[in-house]
């Protein structure tokens, strides 16, 4: 397929994900008019990947035979990329499951048929394919979409969640212990990590518009380190993390270490260094959005 008119176009290539990402995007309308949708299986029914792509944007990781073949195919014939979201940046919920008894449980079955391989665990694209632009969050919001496309003068997201959030920190209230992330009701003025939650906003890059912050749900880094922790280890994240708490709160560091490290954030928090020793550089942080 080809664009149609003279209007700048992008693809949708979708690799193994949930398509929430796409579902954010389509949540947007300033990008109809001005740009030439080619190619996203979810609205338009066609498995033809285009030729001449200005803009390809990924989705979802790299987790079979399949989505390698089809993201080399895309790349090729794109004057651009951008990696977008969790999955397509660090392999996404897939990735955390990656077992070798998974695998044999799902290879076991011999009812299922035509089912490509799966790769011995689900890849974020860059090991594939150069990466010109990094969006990430879990999914990004619209307005982020439309920066990667449009590139506007006008957008200035904040440095850190916090310098969006607007909550007052206060120093004189340090929670003991860390509060659930549903199991307290939320004062709408007050820092998070004041009232106990293990919100991570401190050291989390913006742009998202503290869209989970202000209503009450703590941030749980979906959209990476900041740029002054983005091309470091991911040790390094976790450590601006604890030294946040440290100073705000009297949570012992035993019960700090085990929530950081359990299910509920190991999908984010180890976004963008936790590919570290398998020979991908560090992403630059001028790449990312």
């Amino acid at each position: 397929m080809e664009a149609t008119n003279s209007m700048p176009n992008f693809a949708v290539l979708q690799l193994s994900g949930c398509s929430g990402c796409e579902v954010s995007l389509l949540n947007s309308n300033e990008w109809v008019d001005k740009y030439d949708l080619l190619y996203m299986p979810l609205v338009i029914t066609t498995q033809k990947i285009p030729t001449e792509i200005e803009t390809l944007i990924i989705t979802g990781g790299v987790r079979n035979e399949e989505d390698e073949y089809n993201l080399r195919k895309a790349a090729a014939s794109a004057k651009r990329v951008v990696a977008v979201g969790t999955c397509a940046i660090s392999g996404g919920v897939a990735n955390l499951g990656d077992r070798d008894e998974v695998r044999q449980l799902f290879n076991q079955d011999l009812k299922r048929h035509n089912l490509p391989s799966l790769l011995p665990k689900c890849h974020p694209v860059d090991k594939f394919v150069e990466v010109d632009l990094y969006l990430p969050g879990c999914p990004p919001t619209p307005e982020l979409f439309m920066a990667a496309l449009t590139s506007p003068e006008d957008f200035n997201p904040g440095i850190i969640v916090c310098a969006e959030c607007g909550r007052k920190k206060l120093g004189d209230m340090k929670p003991k212990h860390l509060t659930g992330f549903q199991t307290a009701v939320d004062m709408p003025d007050i820092c998070l990590v004041n009232q106990g939650f293990l919100c991570v906003g401190t050291s989390t890059r913006g742009g998202c518009r503290a869209l989970c912050t202000i209503p009450g749900h703590p941030c749980v880094g979906c959209r990476g380190p900041s740029d002054l922790l983005i091309e470091k280890e991911s040790g390094v994240w976790l450590e601006s993390i604890k030294r946040t708490f440290g100073r705000m709160t009297e949570v012992p560091e035993e019960e700090l270490d085990a929530a950081l490290t359990s299910p509920q954030l190991s999908l984010f928090l180890f976004q963008f260094a936790d590919y570290e020793g398998e020979g991908i550089k560090p992403r630059n942080k001028n790449k990312v959005l």
